[in-house]
């Protein structure tokens, strides 16, 4: 790869005032139908500019070429002759970038075969050179958009995967373009690489003005990949973050599809401090007042109540907001029971005896709750052990209260007698 820059040598001749006096002659030539005369008058006095490394008078003449061949609709020519102008030797890099980008616009006047062709013949000559290499990047999407209307996803993705997009492109282009590579990547259902190329997008650049759509766009992508990763804590945050936007605030009718699918994807999330804190929190916010059951839904999880399934199943049927609901269930026993048998707990949970004994293993295993099954006497034990040294501190804090309770009864009783005996004087 030519990571040369796009410094080119200093200029030895001023070679303008012969351009000037040759591009009207040109264009009598092209007027006249001589389209080869014209070009091999151009490649003579583009070769002396290009001794001469003026910038300026080979960008006009490069130009030129370009706009005499796309105005004539030769576009087997136009590959041709930049793909030749860009080989010369010594070939001025700003004079090739600015050919490459002039011949850039002419692709929508030609027809698709042809254009296709074209943009792959620009590829070629800005492949590998890092002075072009946006230019290169430009022309990539747009032959991976070509392979995704005619339904090649796969070439697609893997055509755009292919550019390492660096410093030299926009910021925001830069974004917009990895957005499009995750899309692919969606697309293609290759969520590895998504995962991958998502973390070179930095979430602060979102702070800046007029980001919003592309922060938009990322978060509905990060969306679709962690639901299909089932990180449900992940898709809630995402939510929030489009949520709390503030085109999306203004809009009454998008805010509350967003503000639910937050609570949904939030209730399905394992439990963890992180889930019951961002919970809470949106427990606060007033505009949940006006989804009944997202609000119900928030209720449910930040109470500790025991919470039956076929409540919360008229708001959805999926088999992971059921398993949270049981879980938050045996959270809630295990606060307020020191001791229960499993027939008890069937009946508290609505569930057998071997889905129990499987949610308070997988709680324990957690560290959600703390138990012990002794499977012979049926009996689950959520008081956890206390230590030699903490029972015995224990023992001791009970004696000392004792004690303070006996002291504090005799000295009651000791008054008592007294004000008995002041009465009986009087």
């Amino acid at each position: 790869m030519d990571t040369s820059t796009t410094n080119d040598p200093k200029m030895e001749q001023d070679c303008s005032h012969m351009v000037k006096e040759l591009l009207p002659q040109v264009d009598q030539l092209v007027a006249s139908g001589k389209l080869p005369a014209a070009l091999d008058q151009l490649h003579a006095l583009e070769k002396k500019t290009r001794a001469a490394a003026d910038l300026w008078s080979t960008t006009q003449l490069l130009e030129r070429i370009v706009d005499i061949c796309a105005q004539a609709q030769e576009w087997v020519m136009l590959e041709q002759q930049v793909a030749a102008m860009a080989k010369k030797h010594a070939q001025l890099k700003q004079a090739i970038t600015k050919m490459v980008q002039k011949a850039m616009t002419y692709l929508d006047q030609a027809a698709e075969p042809t254009r296709i062709e074209l943009i792959d013949g620009l590829r070629k000559v800005t492949e590998g050179k890092m002075f072009v290499e946006v230019e290169y990047a430009r022309l990539t999407r747009m032959r991976a958009n070509i392979y995704e209307q005619q339904g090649q996803i796969n070439k697609a993705a893997d055509l755009l995967q292919e550019v390492q997009v660096e410093t030299s492109m926009d910021r925001r282009e830069k974004t917009d373009f990895i957005l499009e590579q995750m899309r692919l990547c969606l697309a293609k259902r290759d969520f590895i690489r998504m995962a991958i190329i998502s973390r070179k997008i930095n979430q602060k650049y979102f702070e800046h003005e007029g980001t919003e759509d592309l922060k938009l766009r990322y978060f509905e992508l990060m969306i679709q990949y962690d639901v299909h990763e089932e990180n449900y804590l992940e898709v809630s945050r995402h939510y929030y973050a489009i949520y709390t936007m503030p085109s999306i605030k203004a809009d009454a009718s998008k805010w509350p599809s967003m503000l639910q699918n937050m609570v949904l994807y939030l209730v399905m999330a394992p439990y963890g401090n992180e889930q019951a804190d961002m919970l809470h929190r949106i427990q606060q916010d007033h505009n949940l007042e006006t989804l009944p059951h997202s609000c119900q839904l928030v209720k449910i999880f930040t109470t500790m109540e025991l919470t039956r399934w076929s409540v919360v199943e008229q708001n959805t049927n999926k088999q992971v907001l059921r398993d949270r609901v049981i879980e938050h269930n045996v959270r809630v026993i295990a606060k307020y029971y020191l001791r229960a048998t499993i027939q008890q707990l069937t009946r508290l949970l609505e569930l057998s005896a071997d889905e129990v004994e499987t949610f308070i293993s997988k709680a324990v295993v957690s560290g959600t709750i703390y138990a012990r099954i002794d499977r012979p006497a049926g009996i689950v034990t959520f008081a956890q052990p206390r230590e030699g040294e903490e029972q015995l501190n224990a023992w001791a804090s009970d004696v000392n209260k004792l004690l303070n309770l006996v002291e504090k009864t005799t000295h009651l009783i000791s008054k008592e007698e007294i004000v008995n005996k002041i009465a009986r004087a009087i």
